[in-house]
């Protein structure tokens, strides 16, 4: 075996663990497993897409939305997850669609797609956000907002 390759392979065993696991809901005393989310698709329907690197980065981190606050419009080139810990997000994007996420609820964001996340309550928005990302590639790129005003935004329940 290669060196590389010497590297890697406890990490596929421990992914193959995990998955048999998981399916199985084989977990030891008293742990439960409820499937919270089970997609192929973001909150527009894009199909979701895995990115392919040699140079594989997770990044976790809690962002927090001030009420009236917005992140700015932006895309990601990589997976991005997210859970809502408090608070009511709209994801606005560019096609006048608007995407609504309430406290407990699960995030597949879009991928290569214009939005702008919006806190529209009186409380802070908290996310626990994860990016599956490429180590020397930004999981957020700048990208201007379209020009329609957001009272025309069609909003989804």
């Amino acid at each position: 075996m290669t060196p590389r390759t010497l590297r890697i392979m406890p990490l596929v065993v421990s992914f193959c663990l995990m998955a048999a696991l998981g399916h199985a809901g084989d977990y030891v005393g008293a742990v439960r497993v409820e499937k919270s989310l089970v997609t192929s698709t973001a909150g527009n329907g894009q199909p979701h897409r895995y990115l392919r690197s040699d140079r594989p980065e997770v990044t976790a981190m809690t962002v927090v939305i001030p009420p009236g606050a917005g992140t700015g419009w932006h895309l990601h080139n990589v997976p991005v997850y997210a859970y809502v810990l408090s608070g009511t997000l709209v994801v606005e994007l560019a096609d006048n669609t608007a995407l609504t996420f309430r406290q407990g609820d699960y995030i597949v964001e879009v991928q290569d797609v214009p939005h702008n996340g919006r806190n529209v309550g009186s409380d802070d928005v908290r996310l626990a956000v994860f990016y599956t990302g490429e180590k020397g590639r930004p999981n957020v790129t700048r990208t201007p907002g379209p020009v329609t005003p957001p009272e025309l935004l069609r909003t989804t329940p």
